[in-house]
């Protein structure tokens, strides 16, 4: 495997073109009229000895530079002379957590923003990484028989697809949240079993599960517990401790006394214009 990394490396090196270490350059062009090429830099995904991947070992390839143009059927389209694609995962950056992947909504799961990012490929069988690796290129992204959208076009596209079907909402919801409950009941139901039972050490796992179900709290309540707790703190706190809050205090009150004068200044001014002024 290092002599055939640094094989690539040498190749690439005599041709001119620049790749990190331990990556092999593909060149791709997004037309045939144009003439500069972009590069993307590909190996093999590998992960340390004993770590967990979500990716399969010896089937995955890792992809950087990857143009905004390029989607992931148009990537598959490249690599599939190299052998039958099973998945291609584009991503902003490289994938650093071990945890299983959840399945993706079109819905929920807004789309990446727009520029250059990495992705994952996975072939159907391992030889079809080192025929990707092997590649010399230049892959022609947009051809008569695949074109790409551009421009204008592509700007339409994206607002088709930004359109949701009502009716594709309602079921995605729908199955969502039958899967939820069912995973809810199931978890109740494993804790009433496991209740009151001791473990493999002794323990029992005491739980918070009164007789009667804590009813949901609703904004109503909230605010009123919002208004008791800010009542409590405001019994809490030292009003006038310090000499600078006590004349604080005295010069508001004087100036609470002295607007609410003028105010009734004024509406006496107003009820004498009106002639409704009666005194006594």
């Amino acid at each position: 495997m290092v002599a055939r990394r640094r094989k690539r490396a040498a190749r690439d090196a005599e041709e001119g073109i620049p790749s990190p270490p331990g990556y092999s350059a593909v060149p791709i062009k997004f037309s045939e009229e144009q003439k500069a090429s972009h590069y993307l830099y590909m190996r093999e995904h590998r992960v340390r000895d004993g770590a967990k991947s979500s990716w399969p070992q010896k089937r995955t390839l890792f992809v950087l530079n990857v143009p905004p143009y390029c989607t992931e059927e148009c990537l598959a389209r490249l690599l599939s002379p190299c052998g039958p694609v099973q998945s291609v995962e584009l991503q902003g950056k490289p994938e650093l957590t071990e945890s299983p992947k959840e399945p993706k909504s079109k819905f929920f799961h807004p789309k990446p923003v727009a520029g250059f990012q990495v992705a994952y490929v996975v072939f159907q069988k391992p030889k079809g990484v080192p025929a990707a690796l092997a590649l010399k290129g230049p892959l022609l992204v947009s051809t008569e028989s695949h074109p790409v959208k551009s421009g204008v076009h592509k700007w339409i596209s994206d607002y088709t697809d930004s359109v949701l079907d009502p009716e594709a909402l309602r079921v995605e919801v729908d199955t969502f949240m039958e899967a939820y409950d069912r995973k809810m009941a199931e978890e109740e139901a494993k804790a009433k079993e496991e209740e009151g039972v001791p473990d493999e050490e002794g323990w029992v796992k005491v739980t918070r599960r009164g007789r009667r179900p804590v009813l949901p709290r609703t904004e109503a309540a909230s605010l009123r517990v919002l208004e008791r707790e800010k009542r409590k703190r405001a019994r809490k706190e030292l009003l006038n401790f310090y000499a600078w809050q006590h004349r604080e205090t005295k010069m508001e009150h004087l100036a609470q006394l002295r607007k609410k004068f003028e105010e009734d200044k004024q509406r006496i001014e107003l009820m004498r214009a009106q002639r409704k002024f009666r005194p006594y």
